[in-house]
């Protein structure tokens, strides 16, 4: 997001952002797992958004992955879409990823902003789906015969809950950006 983001500020955000993928991924392994959806894709948005760098999102993924295959391998979630298909979330998360530090390059402390930040995330989150639903259903091996139509059905039933997860944590996580930003720090912040 910003060039004037300290050191130590980077740090807190990156353990932050892994703690709450952890928190919400891995279902009997998460601790909120069963009671909130998974903040994956938020995640990801915000990691563009504050720390940008490509070692970040590697790291994220790598952290991702490590999470289901513990929760497969010992936390009994069943393995169903550990497919090939699983690689197409390099570009699913790319994707939110992408939007987060191309909406931190526009970024300013003004409501004026909202726009901006609700159609990156609407683009990234169409993408990620379109990736992740797609990928799945066309490369899994899990659909005997895969179609426009049934990737339609696929996408028409999970873009709704994924936008909304999506929107509903950095909603959040405007809030407490606003709750931290110093009151005089309005306009343009460098990139």
């Amino acid at each position: 997001m910003t060039q004037n983001i300290d050191a130590h500020s980077r740090v807190l955000i990156g353990i932050a952002l892994a703690a709450l993928m952890a928190a919400t991924r891995g279902q009997q392994l998460a601790p909120l797992g069963q009671h909130l959806p998974d903040a994956s894709l938020a995640v990801f948005f915000l990691a563009g958004f504050y720390l940008g760098r490509v070692r970040v999102f590697l790291a994220l993924f790598a952290f991702a992955t490590l999470i289901d295959l513990t929760a497969i391998g010992w936390g009994g979630v069943s393995g169903y879409c550990l497919t090939p298909a699983y690689w197409l979330l390099v570009p699913a998360y790319g994707s939110v990823w992408a939007a987060g530090r191309w909406y931190g390059r526009r970024h300013q402390e003004t409501a004026a902003t909202l726009p901006v930040l609700a159609g990156a995330l609407l683009v990234g989150g169409l993408a990620s789906e379109a990736f992740a639903s797609g990928g799945f259903y066309l490369f899994s091996g899990r659909f005997a015969e895969p179609s426009l139509v049934g990737f339609a059905h696929s996408l028409v039933d999970y873009l709704p809950g994924t936008l909304l997860t999506l929107f509903s944590y950095v909603g959040l996580a405007v809030l407490v950006h606003l709750s931290l930003v110093p009151r005089g720090s309005v306009g343009r912040i460098p990139r």
